[in-house]
């Protein structure tokens, strides 16, 4: 049976019926392939590939024709799910004219929502583009394309002040009309109380076990992606180790001659390769 796209009201009633969600963070056609034969029901192209993809120490070089490279290969990949388009540093925040140009071409493209991480300045653009038609998924908490400011990747929230401010930001988010906000990198306690002040969906990165949704990375959870792991990722398979061994393998084979063997070549009869050395 063909996956059935969920939809924007679908994923919103999963916050009044409590049924949980999954969004899965990828890049390419062939993992994205892989998500549409399964039960997850939102990809993620985030601008997470600067670091798992291009190898680069954050996202804020990810432009916005790197995002829309990989949503076009991932909507090819998986046409049956639903894809989250990630809008990239400095391709909202400027203006809110600027925001909506830029959140139409994700759409254009392949997007079925975008995604806008930040605080109230960012729900204030985040509200443009709603007003505009474009639906959108809010980010607070650990918003990586401001790391920066607030001294690298570290959890938020952890102090009163700094709880409040995430609990402000969430409801402004909502306030601007996202159908769903994403908070990473908070305590779990946090979380359940962003979430219980909030009519809409929250999807969990590391805050905790009560929001409606979780994302985490492909490349994390199935342990190929090591240059570091994230406390809140549960690795369910560790390929990494196998695609090494795999390419080890090939490459002893290799020098052993066992490979390429006859099974891997393309024949052709003896006469005719006798027939081919008295032309030459």
């Amino acid at each position: 049976m063909e996956k059935k796209k969920v939809t924007i009201p679908e994923i919103m009633e999963r916050k009044r019926t409590k049924d949980k969600f999954a969004m899965i963070t990828v890049y390419d056609y062939p993992m994205a392939a892989l998500v549409d034969q399964s039960d997850i029901e939102l990809i993620l192209v985030g601008d997470s590939l600067g670091m798992v993809i291009q190898g680069c120490d954050g996202t804020v070089h990810v432009t916005l024709e790197d995002i829309l490279y990989h949503l076009k290969l991932v909507r090819r990949g998986a046409p049956n799910t639903f894809i989250v388009g990630d809008m990239p540093f400095m391709s909202y925040q400027a203006c809110e004219t600027e925001a909506i140009h830029n959140a139409g071409i994700l759409m254009k493209n392949g997007a079925d929502c975008v995604k806008m991480e930040g605080d109230l300045y960012a729900a204030e653009k985040a509200a443009a583009v709603v007003k505009a038609g474009i639906p959108v998924m809010g980010h607070i908490g650990l918003t990586p394309q401001t790391a920066a400011s607030f001294g690298g990747f570290k959890v938020q929230g952890k102090s009163i002040e700094s709880a409040k401010k995430m609990i402000e930001n969430a409801i402004a988010f909502e306030e601007a009309g996202v159908f769903a906000i994403v908070l990473e990198c908070l305590p779990s306690a946090l979380g359940t109380l962003i979430d219980e002040k909030l009519s809409i969906p929250t999807i969990g990165v590391g805050a905790g076990p009560n929001c409606t949704g979780y994302n985490l990375n492909a490349y994390d959870i199935l342990g190929i992606f090591d240059k570091f792991v994230p406390k809140f990722v549960k690795q369910y398979k560790l390929l990494g180790k196998e695609i090494l061994e795999g390419f080890n393998a090939w490459r002893g084979e290799i020098e052993s001659r066992a490979y390429p063997a006859r099974e891997h070549g393309f024949n052709v009869s003896e006469d005719e390769i006798n027939s081919l050395r008295d032309s030459l």
